[in-house]
């Protein structure tokens, strides 16, 4: 271990790290200033500056990061409840952060100590990460060359490394996956955000790399961070003495998605409570909406919904610590089939709070609140297009996919 490397693992032993209700109620406390910067980060892409550094004081990037390395080493429930407070406030920024923080846990997973050494060591680690293998890797005599270009890198303005997939010859000549992590200075984000109908502020820019070169044990050959083989533990298990790093990748990927949908439903409800506080009903009598028995059955049902919605989404937290654990302690193997249910759990989450927004809340709030630069409308733009991402629109086929493994039915084709 490093003398950087060791330092940072004895301030994680130090009295005063916070703890799982600290983190959270540091998220809770930035919703105010989240709520009133949302317009700017839309504008920017990403949020400020003056954020990443609250994010940091307040120890939420390094909620993964391993304690050898100086990190807090929380657990998934508690992950997934500090990004849902955040996007109950900004769902861009709790998007950007998200994807920045969450990638920890498959580093400090999957990858040797060697490399992790090296990335956790100087206690900066935020990483982006796209699973599209848009990229190429040639062997070279002092590690791996890197070209092409990755879109929808969310979470790479902050970042201090990518994780990624790409494109190696292996030793027969065809074509096969692999896994890389790449530092900052291995990469150019390009300014081509910022021209969706939503979550414009997730920072979700396009990276290129261009004869950039990475250490030989920075690249895993015949490797798939969507289907990572874990069963029977995994190198981050041994080394950190801890069952959560010895999981799979996509349910947790799909929760942190589904933390900022559901963060999101919860802010577009606060501002619903808003509307009836101020706004009167339109027909006669016009009492307050606060007072409206039709108004107070619309808020509820929603509430109830998304309270649903959430507890859907931390019950598949806990299904992934049950299964990483048990993977860990040799009791049975984390298989893909348990990953992609618990990912359709968080992909249920996500619609079903995506639906009750679309239909209990934007249907009666008003139209003077969907106007534009309006929260609700912003909200509303946010969540429609967290709707169309590609891991909710796998709803369909993952059904039919859970089936066949369920029911031991050979897969078909789409």
């Amino acid at each position: 271990m490093t003398t950087t490397t060791t330092a940072m693992a004895d301030r994680s032993l130090a009295a005063g790290d916070p703890n799982a209700n600290d983190l959270i109620a540091a998220a809770v406390a930035l919703r105010p200033r989240l709520v009133d910067r949302q317009a700017e980060v839309e504008e920017r892409t990403y949020f400020d500056e003056e954020m990443h550094e609250e994010f940091r004081q307040a120890r939420l990037y390094d909620m993964y990061v391993p304690r050898q390395y100086g990190g807090l080493e929380v657990d998934v429930p508690t992950f997934t409840k500090v990004v849902i407070e955040l996007a109950r406030g900004c769902i861009s920024t709790s998007w950007c952060f998200a994807l920045s923080a969450n990638h920890a846990l498959q580093v400090a997973s999957w990858f040797p100590k060697s490399v992790q050494d090296e990335v956790f060591g100087s206690g900066e680690f935020r990483c982006a990460s796209v699973a599209a293998p848009t990229v190429t890797a040639e062997r070279v005599s002092d590690g791996w060359r890197l070209n092409g270009t990755v879109g929808y890198c969310s979470g790479i303005p902050y970042s201090t490394y990518f994780l990624g997939q790409a494109m190696v010859h292996g030793s027969d000549g065809a074509p096969q996956m692999a896994m890389f992590i790449a530092p900052r200075s291995a990469f150019e984000i390009l300014n081509d955000w910022g021209r969706t109908l939503g979550l414009k502020g997730t920072g979700s820019h396009s990276i290129r790399f261009t004869d950039a070169v990475i250490p030989l044990d920075y690249l895993q050959e015949n490797s798939d961070m969507t289907n990572m083989p874990v069963e029977g533990g995994t190198v981050g298990g041994a080394l950190h003495q801890n069952g959560m790093y010895s999981g799979r990748g996509l349910g947790v990927f799909t929760m942190s998605l589904a933390a900022s949908v559901v963060g999101g439903a919860y802010n577009a409800l606060d501002e619903y409570e808003h509307q009836m506080r101020i706004r009167k009903t339109a027909l006669p009598p016009m009492v307050p909406r606060i007072e409206d028995a039709d108004y107070q059955r619309w808020y509820g049902a929603a509430a109830t919904k998304i309270l649903t919605a959430e507890a859907a989404l931390l019950q598949a937290a806990k299904m992934h610590m049950d299964y990483s654990e048990a993977n860990h302690t040799g009791v049975r193997p984390y298989t893909f089939a348990d990953d992609f249910c618990v990912t359709g759990v968080a992909r249920e989450a996500i619609l079903q709070a995506w639906e009750t927004v679309e239909t209990d809340l934007f249907r009666t709030v008003g139209s003077s609140a969907a106007a534009n630069g309006e929260r609700f409308e912003r909200v509303f733009r946010d969540l429609s297009q967290a709707a169309g991402h590609r891991n909710p629109a796998l709803r369909d086929s993952g059904y039919r996919a859970v089936a066949q493994m369920l029911l031991g039915i050979a897969p078909s084709q789409p």
